[in-house]
């Protein structure tokens, strides 16, 4: 461990526009998941941080201009985001490598997809037709539908992916003319950090943007249960996801969980039929499986693979998995990072662990790996890992392990392969790779997922919606139903030619 006295605490609380410490005086160590060494130290809120950001908040949208800012003006502003967000690329795509164990390239990726996002919806509101007139069959009524904000938003965000799902909730939220309170992952709020830096530096006003960094069971309860509070919107895990919907329900303000997945990638014997078909569906299960060592939502981390040709595409699969390069973030060459924490990794383990007793057979991975100059052993690394033979049964298949682990399970029949596809809990995410149209389309629209990719895995439009069926989440985020999240709907309706109604005769 660094020590903590050569890193100076910094004031990232902000609330009402003004950067502070915690009122407790706490604070916290932030780790490279590359070495463990502690590279930032911010402050630890708590509940009381909560309420004072919460009451900043609630002035601004009550009293403040945000709400009633001009459509084109609010969508200028994010495109102003958008712009210091492509200015300030390389420093806060290294920042996110280092904080969420990345490579810098995603981290690149990541800041690219986070402008898109600001300028989507900024494009998206200022399009918007101003109303929904309603007709009323009398030319002296005037009946219309408009959408106004929600109100005050709490945004609680995951560890994987700090400032791209910070920005799915954050500029939906501003477009729509709210104000937020963001907390970001405990372990990894450097970002977000910086984002309400950028917020600030493009013209928001005082109030609209507040962050507080502290954890889950503190601030994020805090913030679901607040009665000022007129939204809650939280992506991350089943257990925490549900005690947050509970939280929340006796104020009954709005909820949008966005959750778990334990995704199917169903691949038929056809779309290996040629060699190049065969090489692009094994180099798609490794990127639907290994990409940010499998710490995505959305990641493919159930491989089912028709019989016939099992394996050899496991073989090749296995064998292309053992030769990801393992390594810090920043080094050139490296391929996939560290897990995020200590914790993380030990529960990827488990996970191996009680799959191997239960009867998988392990192809590559299961282990920590070797230490070398671009590796340090103190990092949590985790080897990329294949177990073939599974089942239903296994924990390792019915959970979401959110680590570099992929799982085989093979069909015979197209509706076998929909039956294991659909037997989950979960329905974030899917894909099914096939050279047959036809078959394509049906088992498409028979998956019981929230997004279904052929002969591809893990693109996301910003146009699109983005949500699951099951556990996955009562949610939509992205898309025009992204934007409706942070909306209530208003019907106006005036009478032109009022008159008498007569209706009591006494």
């Amino acid at each position: 461990m660094a020590d903590s006295t050569a890193l100076r605490a910094r004031d990232t609380i902000y609330a009402g526009g003004e950067w502070r410490a915690a009122v407790s005086g706490a604070t916290r160590e932030i780790l490279d998941p590359a070495d463990a060494q502690a590279f930032a130290v911010v402050a630890e809120g708590d509940e009381k941080d909560t309420d004072l950001a919460v009451a900043a908040a609630r002035r601004a949208f009550d009293e403040g201009p945000w709400p009633r800012t001009p459509v084109t003006e609010r969508a200028a502003l994010l495109r102003r985001v958008a712009g210091l967000l492509v200015r300030d690329r390389e420093e806060l795509g290294l920042l996110e490598a280092q904080d969420a164990g990345k490579t810098v390239e995603e981290g690149r990726v990541d800041i690219d997809c986070v402008a898109d996002a600001f300028r989507y919806f900024a494009d998206l509101v200022a399009a918007e037709a101003p109303g929904r007139v309603v007709d009323a069959g009398s030319p002296d009524i005037h009946s219309v539908v408009v959408h106004e904000p929600v109100g005050v938003c709490a945004l609680i965000t995951p560890w994987n992916y700090p400032l791209l799902q910070a920005s799915w909730k954050i500029a939906p939220a501003l477009a729509a003319g709210n104000t937020f309170v963001v907390k970001p992952s405990e372990i990894t709020p450097m970002t977000t950090v910086a984002l309400i830096g950028l917020l600030t530096e493009a013209g928001l006003p005082a109030g609209v943007a507040n962050i507080v960094t502290g954890p889950g069971h503190t601030v994020g309860a805090r913030m679901a249960e607040h009665p000022d509070v007129d939204l809650v919107s939280f992506t991350g895990g089943l257990v925490s996801g549900t005690k947050v919907a509970q939280a929340a329900a006796p104020t009954v303000k709005k909820v949008a969980l966005e959750l778990g997945g334990k995704n199917p990638n169903v691949v038929f014997a056809d779309a290996c039929a040629t060699e190049e078909g065969f090489d692009t569906a094994v180099d798609q299960a490794l990127n639907a499986a290994f990409i940010h060592s499998g710490q995505v939502c959305s990641a493919g981390a159930r491989l089912i693979v028709e019989e016939s040709v099992r394996d050899r595409f496991v073989a090749e699969l296995a064998r292309r998995a053992e030769k990801i390069r393992l390594g810090r973030g920043t080094e050139d060459g490296v391929e996939c990072g560290p897990l995020v924490s200590a914790q993380q990794r030990e529960k990827v383990e488990s996970y191996v662990d009680s799959a191997l007793k239960e009867g998988a057979v392990l192809r590559c991975g299961g282990k920590r790996p070797e230490p070398a100059p671009e590796r340090p052993a103190s990092g949590y690394f985790y080897e990329p890992t294949v177990l073939d033979r599974c089942h239903r049964e296994m924990r390792v298949v019915r959970e979401e392990v959110f680590g570099p682990v992929l799982t085989v399970e093979t069909f015979r029949t197209e509706d076998e392969a929909v039956a294991l596809a659909n037997d989950t809990e979960y329905g974030l995410a899917g894909g099914v790779w096939t050279a047959d149209p036809g078959r394509a389309r049906r088992v498409a629209g028979r998956l019981r997922h929230g997004t279904v990719w052929i002969n591809d895995f893990h693109p996301y439009l910003p146009q699109a919606e983005w949500g699951g069926f099951g556990k996955s989440g009562t949610g939509r985020e992205l898309g025009p139903a992204g934007l409706a999240e942070y909306r209530e709907a208003k019907h106006v309706y005036q009478n032109l030619a009022p008159a008498p109604v007569r209706w009591f005769r006494g």
